[in-house]
């Protein structure tokens, strides 16, 4: 009964009451990292001895350290730095605090107290060396700090005193780096003892060095000299007399800095005028400077000699017959000093000694020279570019090549003197210095004009074994002047020659012929009877056209009748037409003639740079026509593609100027013709099953569009990023019609789910790289997409594929913008020509060498996209990387190809056709990540995410030679 009630009174006066449901606040996770300063406090504790301790820090060393971290690593550093007794452990520890300093985004300014009180105490020379080092990268990431900088350079000047090289050596460097730039010498700061904040006490402080005991320790203090010059300081001239001592000095290494700095010093003052010692001549600093780099050449350390002859080649306010003197291992009179007739009498009449008369010209000038004390220039300096080009070393060699060729191309009259110097290195045992002899010649040609002798010389190379090096002096033969006509028909016949016994430098031949031509034409004009072979009673049989000599010597005689109104009266009938064969099988080659007679008058007047102009219009005018095609119903939109897509292809064509501007603009149109055939109403109206054909063709058509936006990526170079922004919203709208098809052909579901979030994965992507383009693509495709995009992301797979489906349908044209300096990437295959019947045989299961060589045009980094794709008959497909060194620069913007491509294959019966073709690859990786944020202390490209989804292809850019093979079977 008892427990009856109490259940009744508990049932009466307990009630229940409902708290409303409240949204609980969200709780924010903090992802906290292991302390580096803990961690590396723990395992300092744990070392039991000196190399336990060492192996922490090495180990250490090769972990990053975020930047919040820095400050509390370095506390523990230097609470162990001050524990330690081992000399080891202590370096490590200041060279990871210089380490630590050099991390993104942490200030130093907070541990330089610390570590310039680590110096107090410190009793070892080699820690101290890297404690002057750490304040040193700490003082350059303060640059905005003066007070610090002022700090660190009292504290190298203190130490400088150090009987330790290395200390010396980090101070100086310290000063170089740290001393101060724009601050004046003034009263309040002469007294501080030692007044560092003025340009001339800096610099008298480094020179005093100048003369340091250990050799180290002076190349220390020319390089600091120098950095303070690279800073924007003012190097005093009262330097100049030290760094010309320092240039006798024992060692390399200060011989070395001490040319630099005399050659810095005669940039700073040319015309100051310098004593010469041991007498009272005086001459321009420069000119002494001039003969004391000169008088190195000679040094006995082949490195000092390459940096003095490389010097020597910017020192270009020198005088004439200093400059000339370098020629010439005897004293020129002009560089002695002598008395005049005046001075002579003076002397003889101070002397009290008179003429008697008595004797036979007893009074003569009587020219007594020391030649030691008052020559102009060192005995040693005479034909200091002699010694250069007769050195045993090629480096040497190489570099006074160089240097004639800076001065020369500044001299025309030096130029004149040492050509015969440049001549004679063209037999220079060593093939790079014969190769860059050549193009030096090359580049001075304008200022020189050879003689027989000479051009005797020159074309002996000719025979050389190495094709780059024939090729390079064919290049120097089409900018080189002769003298006479004889000049001419050498140069002719031993390129004949060259022609014969090398058949694969034909184009190079040619091409020389023809500047030769055009640049001789009245020396040619009296050779052309017994070069053409005519007679003016009889008829002569006419030449093989197919012989490539008869070619050469037509393209050298018709391009000098481009300048001789009067040759061609001198041509046989056969003549001209063979020229109007070669004006159109080789048109770059021959020019256009006014030829008299047949009908032959092919000088185009109007080509000049108003057909330039009109072009560019016409493409202007193009792309604005096809603006218009959304009034346009879809059979006239598409038509007016297709007329403007031809018109554009035949401007490429017709107008080589804008070859790269107009094949851009028709393939982006051919994508949206592709774009605007496959979403006709026709397939879209229609169920699948009753639209198979066109539901291929659409895909077919999506799969193009993308190749061909790879194409325009990848193919063109110039393109801005609006243009890269236009061709990858076309990219991301087939691969709408790619996702829209995959959901048409009812696929399972886990695909499509996959596949969309792969294309909300490119639309996320394509609004990261190209947010400041987003306000060009108004009411485009991908606007309308990001505006739906928070939709897009919540809906399900069947929902998405009717919005894309919608919203493709409804876009537009994007219009394009006209690209001002577009270059189309372009190749062409030299050898093998494809002309030749004959097939390669080799055995089955060896190898025969396929050479090689094509011509690049505006290809980027072409060392690693370039690929030569090799397709034999039965559809098997090799692909061959040539190697980096295969690949010659002729150019800016052009490449050349020179390789071997190794071919293998089973027997055949009979001889087949193999395709070789360039191709240049590619990978979207290089624009689908932005670019990475500064890295910080040790870390590095690795810790980037790898793109999943980079695309990697290649493209065909030259056209396909066919060669004929035949794999023999081996014999039994």
């Amino acid at each position: 009964m008892a427990a009856h009630l109490k259940k009744r009174v508990y049932e009466e006066f307990s009630k229940v009451v409902q708290i409303p449901h409240e949204e609980a606040p969200a709780k924010k996770l903090r992802l906290s990292k292991p302390s580096k300063s803990a961690a590396l406090h723990i395992d300092l504790c744990k070392a039991t001895n000196s190399t336990d301790a060492l192996q922490y820090l090495l180990h250490f060393a090769r972990k990053p350290v975020e930047t919040e971290s820095v400050e509390g690593v370095v506390r523990i550093l230097l609470e162990h730095y001050y524990k330690e007794t081992d000399n080891s452990v202590r370096l490590k520890i200041a060279s990871l605090l210089g380490l630590l300093s050099k991390t993104q985004g942490f200030s130093p300014d907070c541990i330089v107290d610390d570590a310039i009180n680590t110096l107090g105490n410190e009793k070892s020379h080699q820690v101290l060396a890297q404690l002057m080092d750490t304040l040193l990268v700490i003082g350059t990431q303060l640059p905005e700090s003066p007070a610090v900088r002022q700090r660190l350079i009292e504290v190298a000047c203190k130490h400088l005193s150090d009987t330790y090289f290395g200390v010396r050596n980090k101070c100086l460097q310290l000063l170089g780096c740290l001393g101060m730039v724009d601050t004046p010498l003034t009263k309040d700061n002469e007294g501080l003892g030692i007044s560092l904040g003025g340009v001339r006490d800096v610099q008298s402080i480094i020179s005093d060095y100048f003369g340091d005991q250990d050799p180290r320790v002076r190349t220390a203090a020319l390089k600091a000299m120098l950095q303070l010059h690279e800073r924007g300081m003012k190097i005093h001239e009262i330097i100049y007399d030290q760094a010309c001592r320092l240039l006798s000095d024992d060692y390399e290494q200060v011989r070395s800095a001490a040319v630099q700095m005399v050659w810095v010093l005669s940039h700073l003052y040319p015309e100051s005028i310098v004593p010469i010692p041991s007498s009272n001549e005086e001459i321009r600093l420069v000119d002494d400077a001039f003969g004391k780099i000169s008088h190195m050449v000679s040094d006995g350390s082949w490195m000092v000699r390459v940096q003095a002859a490389k010097t020597l080649g910017s020192m270009l306010q020198v005088s004439p017959q200093f400059l000339e003197q370098t020629l010439d291992k005897k004293l020129m009179s002009d560089l002695r000093r002598k008395r005049t007739a005046h001075e002579r009498a003076k002397e003889l009449f101070t002397s009290g000694e008179f003429s008697s008369g008595r004797k036979w010209a007893d009074d003569a000038p009587k020219e007594k020279l020391d030649t030691n004390t008052v020559n102009l220039i060192a005995s040693g300096a005479c034909g200091a570019f002699v010694h250069g080009l007769e050195d045993e070393m090629f480096e040497v060699r190489i570099a006074a090549v160089e240097a004639l060729c800076q001065l020369a191309r500044s001299s025309a009259s030096f130029a004149e003197k040492c050509l015969d110097f440049l001549v004679d290195m063209f037999n220079d045992e060593i093939e790079e210095v014969r190769l860059q002899s050549i193009h030096v010649l090359r580049e001075i040609s304008t200022h020189i004009t050879l003689r027989e002798d000479q051009l005797d010389t020159v074309l002996a190379v000719l025979e050389d074994s190495s094709r780059d090096i024939r090729e390079a002096l064919h290049e120097l033969i089409c900018y080189t002047n002769v003298s006479t006509k004889e000049c001419v028909q050498l140069a002719l016949l031993e390129l004949l020659k060259n022609l014969n016994k090398y058949p694969t430098d034909r184009n190079s031949v040619w091409k020389c012929l023809k500047f030769m031509g055009s640049r001789h034409p009245t020396l040619v004009l009296p050779l052309v009877p017994e070069l053409l072979s005519t007679h003016p009673y009889f008829d002569t049989p006419e030449p093989d056209m197919d012989d490539p000599a008869y070619i050469a010597v037509l393209v050298l005689v018709f391009n000098a009748a481009k300048s001789c109104p009067t040759m061609p009266a001198l041509f046989s009938d056969h003549t001209f037409r063979h020229y109007s064969y070669l004006r159109d099988s080789l048109s770059h080659l021959v020019p256009p003639l006014r030829l008299p007679g047949n009908g032959l008058d092919l000088v185009d007047s109007r080509c000049g740079l108003g057909s330039v102009e009109s072009a560019q219009l016409f493409l202007q005018q193009s792309l604005n026509r096809v603006s218009t095609i959304q009034n346009l119903e879809a059979p006239g939109a598409q038509d007016l593609l297709d007329f403007t897509i031809r018109d554009l292809r035949r401007l490429g064509e017709l107008q080589t100027e804008l070859a790269g501007a107009a094949d851009f603009c028709a393939t982006y149109l051919r994508c949206q013709l592709l774009l605007m055939k496959a979403l006709q109403d026709k397939l879209w109206n229609m169920a699948v099953p009753l639209c198979l054909k066109q539901n291929v063709t659409a895909t077919a058509a999506a799969q193009q569009i993308l190749e061909e936006t790879y194409k325009l990526e990848f193919l063109y170079s110039g393109l801005d990023s609006r243009q890269v922004a236009t061709i990858h919203h076309v990219r991301l709208q087939a691969k709408a019609l790619q996702l829209i098809l995959t959901a048409r052909t009812r696929q399972g579901l886990d695909s499509l789910i996959s596949s969309c979030e792969k294309f909300l994965q490119d639309i996320e992507s394509f609004q990261r790289l190209f947010l400041t383009e987003l306000p060009h693509l108004q009411d485009s495709f991908v606007d309308k997409l990001l505006e739906l995009m928070p939709r897009l992301s919540s809906c399900k797979p069947v929902e998405l594929v009717k919005i894309l489906q919608t919203t493709l349908r409804q876009s537009g044209l994007l219009q394009l913008r006209l690209p001002e300096q577009i270059h189309r990437a372009t190749a062409t295959i030299i050898e093998p020509t494809g002309e030749s019947d004959n097939p390669l045989r080799f055995t089955t299961g060896l190898v025969v060498a396929l050479d090689i060589d094509a011509t690049l045009e505006h290809v980027q980094d072409p060392q690693n996209n370039v690929k030569v794709q090799v397709l034999y008959p039965d559809g098997q497909s090799h692909v061959i990387h040539p190697k980096p060194g295969d690949f010659r620069k002729p150019g800016p913007d052009r490449h050349r190809l020179i390789t071997q491509v190794y071919l293998s294959h089973t027997a055949w019966t009979e001889p087949s056709q193999i395709e070789v073709r360039l191709l240049l690859a590619y990978s979207s990786s290089s624009t689908s990540l932005s670019s990475p944020s500064k890295l910080g202390w040790s870390d590095s490209i690795d810790s980037l995410p790898t793109p999943e989804t980079a695309v990697e292809g290649t493209i065909p850019f030259s056209k396909p030679v066919k060669v004929y093979i035949m794999p023999k079977p081996a014999r039994r």
